[in-house]
């Protein structure tokens, strides 16, 4: 599979048929620098104990402009073949982890105790590419993780709203890139024509759901950057624990798409933060400037 090849040049392991794991830039950091990423900061993760993974690699519903990953080989929007069993996708990936960090024992700058520790994932970030939910099993890969102690924090797309009344991870994410459908169309590029009405029906779902969650967005300039209180309505009905406002970065595929000046400031993020905060009434509670992203909890 040609799409398996280019994966694997660009650090990814697969597990399976359709799986991958891949080791974080902030696992790196944490075990070369100490540096942790925001999630460490925000909500406790290990970063060097962080297993990020997913278990549909090549397959999503959207393909958005200022995504980094190589969309354009996307295998498809569901799977049309038998999936693999959640134990052995959860076994395979701390395998492949385990495989991918090898090199760290003999690096003079990383303490062996911490590579002890990243040998042993406690956090599964299920977010790595493709849209998660469209394994049909992914309720059971969480509670596959949940039985070997870990945490687990689930991205999707909403996309899969079927799949968002059977799933409890520790943590579920929905990215909210979109106020409305015309920008919806633009900024997300849906593969699936009632894309929008999809995400509509996951935001309901989701906020009826007494779980953790968090409304993530992507923020773009001159696409969903200016107007921050046209998300108000949307997120009052997903009614989650945590917004997490994040400006884009100009890495990866999405240099194919995007321009650098479309990647906001750290000031610009910070502004679009306050006006959310004002049009919500959620509270500004963390912020990271390295990754130029803010916290805003109820």
């Amino acid at each position: 599979m040609k799409v398996t090849s280019l994966l694997e040049k660009q650090g990814y392991r697969m597990v399976g048929k359709h799986s991958a794991v891949k080791v974080c830039h902030w696992t790196r950091e944490r075990l070369l620098r100490k540096r942790s990423c925001y999630k460490s900061k925000f909500y406790g993760i290990e970063s060097h104990r962080c297993l990020q993974m997913t278990p549909s690699v090549s397959w999503c519903q959207h393909r958005c402009i200022f995504c980094w990953r190589p969309i354009e080989h996307t295998l498809g929007t569901k799977f049309d073949f038998p999936a693999d069993e959640p134990s052995y996708i959860v076994e395979k990936s701390i395998e492949n982890q385990r495989k991918l960090l090898s090199g760290y024992w003999g690096e003079k700058r990383v303490l062996r105790e911490e590579v002890k520790e990243a040998y042993n994932p406690r956090h599964a970030a299920i977010s790595l590419a493709g849209e998660p939910t469209t394994y049909p099993y992914i309720d059971e890969l969480i509670d596959e993780f949940h039985r070997r102690n870990f945490t687990t924090y689930l991205v999707t797309n909403g996309q899969n709203p079927e799949a968002l009344y059977k799933v409890a991870p520790t943590q579920l994410y929905l990215s909210l890139i979109a106020y409305d459908k015309e920008l919806y169309k633009k900024i997300n590029n849906p593969q699936l024509p009632d894309g929008w009405e999809k995400l509509n029906e996951s935001i309901d779902i989701i906020g009826g759901r007494k779980i953790r969650k968090v409304v993530r967005i992507t923020l773009v300039r001159g696409y969903n950057l200016e107007h921050p209180e046209k998300f108000a309505d949307l997120i009052s009905r997903a009614d989650p624990d945590f917004i997490e406002p994040k400006g884009y970065v100009h890495v990866g595929y999405s240099r194919k798409r995007l321009k650098r000046e479309d990647m906001p400031s750290f000031e610009e993020v910070e502004a679009f933060s306050k006006a959310l905060s004002e049009a919500t009434g959620y509270e500004i509670k963390n912020f990271s400037r390295a990754s130029k992203v803010f916290l805003l909890t109820k």
